[in-house]
């Protein structure tokens, strides 16, 4: 009797995740044999470093009893008052606790978010290129989405006449990411407002992925999707991963601002799913008040002598100095989105121009196309390792690039 082979459900055929994909495992694979291997494929600041803020250390010692029992299927009512209090100071109006959620990290708020929204055949507007966590969750929800493009030229803004040409009778909502991965820029506030009037005129939710807002430099500022569009349903996802090295803790929400009397249907299917999760890493929850309290923690790493500051420095100054590659400087999060002269090097493969990158310099990248960039002429850099570290990693990229001509 032959082995039933099991096969993958058809809703997964489109589904990717790149950052840990087949190249990853190559690089672990190559780690299990002694290689020392640079993996510039996931912004997980403590895996280089970044070190646990002392003030979430004093909120977790002595509290730990209070995270053992199942908490508020919505989140903790400190921590979520304590995120309506920062979301309001961002220019959001209207703001309760009763208007927060939290989740294991964003990855699984996107989820409740967009799960009781979408039926198959509904389509949402997501930027292109993307995390694609988005994408993943839609085509997982069985609607479609559908990409607009944003414009290397202008900074990567996104192009609202894109935006305008993509609206159809089945798209149900927009998504921005602001600061944006992976290319690491904050978009300007009339580009947002231009985002906002389309939303309002064809009556579209708005889901504003705001996970890097504390990391923004250059003295430039943050500007909060919802502040703007208080007659709209906006959903801001945020948490504490990126902004306080709090990866592994899975610490995300979602705030949902707008008219109440819209959403009253739509926030029942969202404690269907919440509820049923139980709750979220309890643990993590006792220490969001402080966490927003701490605004140190982001700020000494942003401003000029700061690990983030310094390291995109050396990253950009290198990047200047390699012949084939151009690049929009970040300025935010701890991303860059490099572009490779194709006719220079050949490329017509973004996923073998990384494997050939990993194998001859033992640097991991995600390509492009990881993140649903439609040509293969780009790749992101995460900017996490020490600077020493990313200059030689820059420096070995550029030694194998001179020269490179992909077969």
């Amino acid at each position: 009797m032959g082995i039933k082979v099991i096969y993958l459900a058809d809703r997964m055929e489109n589904v990717h995740s790149d950052i840990r994909g087949e190249l990853y495992l190559q690089a672990i694979k190559m780690q299990s044999e002694g290689i020392d291997v640079l993996k510039l494929n996931t912004g997980n600041p403590a895996a280089f470093g970044f070190p646990l803020p002392e003030s979430i250390r004093k909120a977790i010692e002595g509290h730990e009893d209070k995270a053992v029992a199942y908490c508020d299927f919505r989140g903790m009512p400190e921590a979520r008052e304590a995120i309506a209090r920062y979301e309001t100071s961002k220019g959001i109006q209207g703001l309760t606790a009763d208007d927060i959620f939290i989740g294991n990290g964003v990855s699984e708020v996107v989820n409740f978010a967009l799960l009781p929204l979408l039926n198959p055949g509904d389509e949402v507007l997501i930027p292109t290129p993307n995390y694609s966590l988005w994408s993943n969750t839609i085509l997982l929800a069985g609607a479609t989405p559908v990409y607009y493009r944003c414009d290397e030229q202008s900074h990567w803004n996104p192009d609202v006449a894109d935006i305008r040409k993509k609206v159809t009778s089945r798209t149900r909502a927009i998504v921005i990411i602001n600061p944006n991965n992976p290319t690491g820029v904050l978009y300007n506030t009339d580009t947002l407002e231009q985002i906002i009037q389309v939303a309002r005129e064809n009556k579209l939710i708005v889901f504003s992925d705001e996970i890097y807002d504390r990391l923004v430099m250059d003295g430039l500022k943050h500007v909060s999707t919802a502040s703007l569009a208080p007659d709209l349903t906006v959903v801001t996802m945020n948490g504490l991963s990126k902004s306080h090295s709090l990866c592994g803790y899975r610490c995300g929400w979602m705030a949902i601002s707008g008219p109440r009397a819209q959403t009253e249907e739509y926030r029942k299917g969202i404690v269907q799913l919440t509820s049923m999760r139980l709750c979220a890493n309890a643990l993590a929850q006792l220490v969001i008040p402080a966490a927003l309290e701490d605004m140190e923690t982001p700020n000494a790493m942003i401003r000029p002598g700061g690990r983030l500051y310094e390291q995109r420095e050396v990253t950009a100054k290198i990047l200047d100095q390699i012949d084939g590659i151009s690049y929009v400087k970040n300025d935010a999060a701890f991303y860059m989105f490099p572009k490779l002269d194709m006719k220079k090097f050949n490329i017509t493969n973004d996923k073998v121009f990384a494997r050939d990158l990993l194998e001859a310099t033992h640097v991991l990248v995600v390509p492009g196309s990881g993140f649903n960039w439609p040509e293969h002429d780009h790749f992101r850099l995460v900017l996490l390792p020490q600077a020493d570290r990313l200059q030689e990693a820059m420096t070995r990229m550029g030694e194998f690039l001179d020269g490179y001509h992909q077969k």
